[in-house]
């Protein structure tokens, strides 16, 4: 009952029942109790009460919440209750799990306040469950694929006054819904959440998934592996898109595609015969400046990906010598006269490869296999009078060409020995 007076105002006892059980549920989110009480009817000097302005909801972990500074302002429906009405009010943003005390009073429209209620306690629950409630592990997952798992979002509320639960789930890249959300649940009923676990990228993602009802929120930490074992593409289609080519000129220039489920990072070329190189760019790529050797060539291209998968192309390729080697006599000139030693030099196209230089049609000394292309002749074992000097150049395949003839006068002096 409620006095006319402030004082006596704080004399009021109000009946309370807090409703609340322990359920299964994460350590996370926000919990809930149901607190009852039979609201005034009168002041204590016996007359009506008609000026009730609201309640007020005291609630801690200690066994004597009120008065405190933690409570629910819990507004009258009416200023004059009518005898037996019962006030329910639910109290959110506990602790999952704890136990609270709660305890009440009624305060009226001029500010005064009622004396306490007994307290009474129970454990802060979740109005909904999601199952199952440790981390949840998608595995390894390739780039380019998905894995699925499956949560069951439950309805808690009592069977007795409960109510329903609507809510969203939600999470951030990799992962994502595929089904189940948003949620409207019955008392006692449950819905299927499928999660989607889609790597982008060779990493492990973890994340929290988020369950927000209502009025309470709870999570789950879900992780995964991205993996890539899918190795790119790649194809040579320049200067053919066959797996052999003849040409008879080097360097060659090579071009074609590439691709990759994620991304193609490099393409590298090299040549059996010798050389290697990086392309420009990736998915459509360019190598140019391949020296060839003369025969077959196999050219290898590889494109790699950020994994470091890789693919391979080849192309023989074969270069054979159209031109046909030349070379001339460059010393001495024609129609020079020589004595004692003499340098013969000869110059030679660039596929020639060695020049055997002759005198009148035999060797003069063995082949020089590299320029400068000369060699030394000693007239004095050379009959005096003309001679001819020509030069034989021979490139790799062994294709010979000779030089134009260069006569040339021998001319050693002979000593006489005078007779005593």
């Amino acid at each position: 009952m409620f006095s006319k007076t402030p004082a006596a105002a704080r004399c009021i006892a109000l009946g309370l029942l807090v409703g609340g059980v322990l359920l299964v549920a994460a350590p996370t989110g926000a919990g809930v109790l149901d607190a009852s009480w039979t609201a005034p009817t009168t002041n204590t000097d016996g007359s009506s009460l008609t000026d009730l302005a609201s309640y007020r909801v005291y609630y801690g972990t200690s066994s004597s919440p009120c008065p405190g500074a933690s409570f629910f302002q819990v507004a009258s429906s009416t200023p004059s209750p009518s005898p037996n009405q019962t006030i329910t009010v639910r109290l959110t943003g506990l602790a999952t799990g704890t136990l609270y005390y709660v305890s009440v009073t009624a305060v009226v429209t001029r500010g005064a306040e009622s004396a306490c209620t007994t307290s009474a306690n129970a454990v802060a629950r979740l109005d909904f469950a999601v199952n199952p409630t440790g981390t949840m592990n998608f595995g390894s997952v390739n780039l380019g694929s998905s894995a699925d798992q499956t949560f069951t979002v439950s309805n808690l509320e009592p069977a007795t006054g409960g109510g329903t639960v609507s809510g969203t789930a939600s999470a951030p890249a990799p992962f994502s819904i595929v089904s189940g959300s948003p949620f409207t649940l019955g008392v006692g009923a449950s819905q299927a959440v499928t999660v989607r676990f889609s790597p982008t990228m060779s990493a492990t993602a973890t994340v929290n998934l988020t369950f927000a009802a209502d009025r309470d929120t709870t999570s789950r930490i879900v992780t995964g592996s991205g993996t890539d074992t899918t190795p790119p593409t790649v194809a040579i289609t320049s200067p053919t898109s066959s797996s052999t080519y003849s040409t008879g000129s080097s360097p060659l220039t090579l071009g074609g595609t590439a691709a990759d489920h994620v991304g193609v990072t490099q393409v590298m070329w090299a040549n059996s015969r010798g050389g290697s190189g990086t392309a420009s760019g990736t998915t459509s790529w360019a190598a140019s400046g391949i020296v060839l050797q003369l025969g077959t060539n196999v050219l290898t291209v590889t494109a790699r990906d950020a994994a470091g998968n890789t693919a391979t192309a080849s192309l023989t390729a074969t270069l054979s010598n159209t031109a046909p080697p030349t070379v001339a006599i460059t010393a001495p000139t024609a129609g020079a006269t020589v004595a004692g030693t003499v340098t013969v030099s000869a110059s030679a196209s660039a596929n020639v490869v060695g020049v055997q230089f002759r005198l009148d049609g035999n060797n003069l000394g063995a082949e020089v296999a590299s320029p400068p292309y000369s060699v030394s002749w000693g007239t004095t074992t050379t009959a005096n009078g003309t001679h001819t000097l020509t030069a034989v150049g021979r490139d790799a395949p062994g294709n010979t060409a000779t030089s134009a003839p260069v006569s040339v006068n021998v001319s050693n002096r002979t000593i006489r020995h005078k007779k005593h």
